[in-house]
């Protein structure tokens, strides 16, 4: 029997950081995260609701688990079988994934997929009379004043993900949420 190759911790993070980055790769995987933020859901359950094979949303589901980018929060029998239950952790800290701290690389992946993300979900979208919440600037700010800011964003962000509802309870809305805020490179 062949042995494997003796891997140094350095090069495990390399292999989970791959796994992260190829799970990042299809844009549905986004959606799926987005699903797995207000209730564990089943493989069939996510097939449901985003009208998906049940193979196909298990394909997908097992990426995301590999790459480190949703956990499985428990099983049930069902019909003779044992489904797992997947939530996505969206209450952690973002620069941290499940296996450790994320590479450059990797957050410029992500923050492209929701870029993709957010185009999808703007194209059948009506946008109702009132005030529109959209902002994009580059900008030059204290410190300390930025640090504050970036914390009160990161707890209604977290408050908003512990207010989520599963997918169509009855008496909700459903609402898309986008932000991204970092410090930029001088040379930018």
């Amino acid at each position: 029997m062949p042995r494997l190759p003796n891997m140094s911790l350095g090069d495990e993070h390399e292999v989970e950081e791959k796994a992260a980055l190829r799970a990042m790769a299809h844009p549905l995987r986004l959606r799926m995260m987005s699903l797995l933020t207000a209730a564990p859901m089943t493989a069939a359950e996510v097939a449901r609701e985003l009208g998906l094979t049940h193979a196909n949303a298990s394909y997908h589901l097992r990426n995301l688990l590999a790459g480190g980018l949703i956990i499985v929060d428990g099983e049930e029998k069902i019909r003779g079988g044992v489904a797992k239950r997947y939530r996505y952790e969206a209450g952690q800290e973002r620069d941290q994934g499940s296996h450790g701290p994320r590479s450059d690389e990797q957050v410029r992946i992500e923050y492209a997929a929701v870029a993709h993300e957010l185009i999808r979900r703007t194209q059948h979208t009506s946008f109702p009379a009132g005030p529109k919440l959209l902002a994009d600037a580059e900008l030059w700010v204290d410190p300390e004043q930025w640090a504050a800011l970036r914390k009160r964003v990161s707890d209604a962000l977290i408050e908003l993900h512990r207010i989520a509802q599963p997918p169509r309870t009855p008496g909700t809305i459903r609402t898309s949420t986008t932000a991204a805020m970092f410090q930029m490179g001088a040379g930018v």
